[in-house]
Formats: C-alpha cells, sequence, structure tokens
C-alpha cells in the first residue's frame, strides 16, 4: 500500500511563503491525480491544487497566482509553493492522490474523487 507523508507547514507572517511537500513512500506514477487541501477550524475540507500525471494543473480561485502546485518525479514528491500568504490561507493542509483517470477537462478539486490522504500539515499566517 502506497502512503503519503506531508511535511513543511509552518508559522510565518502575512505576505511569507512556505513549500509543503508529500513524500510518496511508492512510486508516484500509481497516481494519476495528486494534490492538497486544506481545512480550517470549523470549515469543509476543500481543494487547493491539483495536478494529473501529464502536468495538467486545477487552482482554486483562491490561490491563483500564489499558489503554485508541482511533482518531482525522480523524488516521488508533490510540492505546493504558496506565496504572499494571508491569515484566510491558515488551515490544516493535506496530500491527496487518486489512481485512476476521470473522464473530465480539468483535474478534479473534489475532495471525494480523493482515495488516500496524508496525515496534515499546519500552516499558520499571523496579520
Amino acid at each position: 500500500q502506497v502512503h503519503l507523508v506531508d511535511s513543511g507547514g509552518g508559522s510565518v507572517p502575512a505576505g511569507g511563503s512556505l513549500r509543503l511537500s508529500c513524500q510518496v513512500s511508492g512510486n508516484i506514477y500509481s497516481f494519476y491525480y495528486m494534490g492538497w487541501f486544506r481545512q480550517a477550524p470549523g470549515k469543509e475540507r476543500e481543494g487547493v491544487a491539483v495536478i494529473a500525471t501529464d502536468g495538467t494543473t486545477t487552482y482554486a480561485d483562491a490561490v491563483k497566482d500564489r499558489f503554485t502546485i508541482s511533482q518531482d518525479h525522480a523524488k516521488n514528491t508533490l510540492y505546493l509553493q504558496m506565496n504572499s500568504l494571508t491569515p484566510e490561507d491558515a488551515a490544516m493542509y493535506y496530500c491527496a492522490a487518486r489512481m485512476t483517470y476521470l473522464v473530465g477537462s480539468r483535474p478534479p478539486l473534489l475532495r471525494d474523487t480523493y482515495h488516500t490522504w496524508g496525515q496534515g500539515t499546519q500552516v499558520t499566517v499571523s496579520s
């Protein structure tokens, strides 16, 4: 069974940057889609950014032009570069993955379409 291990969270001031990492215990090519979701206290888990094995990406409107998702296949690692962070970005961030292709033009940001999850990494942004 392939596992995901999230890391890279921390506490930064507003306007700061963080890079999250998701280490895949096996072969990253096991998954057709990989992505990042986040959940703030009292809120639903929401999609942030996802990437397909062909490099196609989807971003939530709230993070477009600030966050960048990428993969390093040689290191079996998924990344999320987060710039210009605001207090609204504070949440637990989770790496997620799905093995199979879904018909559609963009990688899906829907939480229920992903079946493998990391343990989460906390991001705190102070104003």
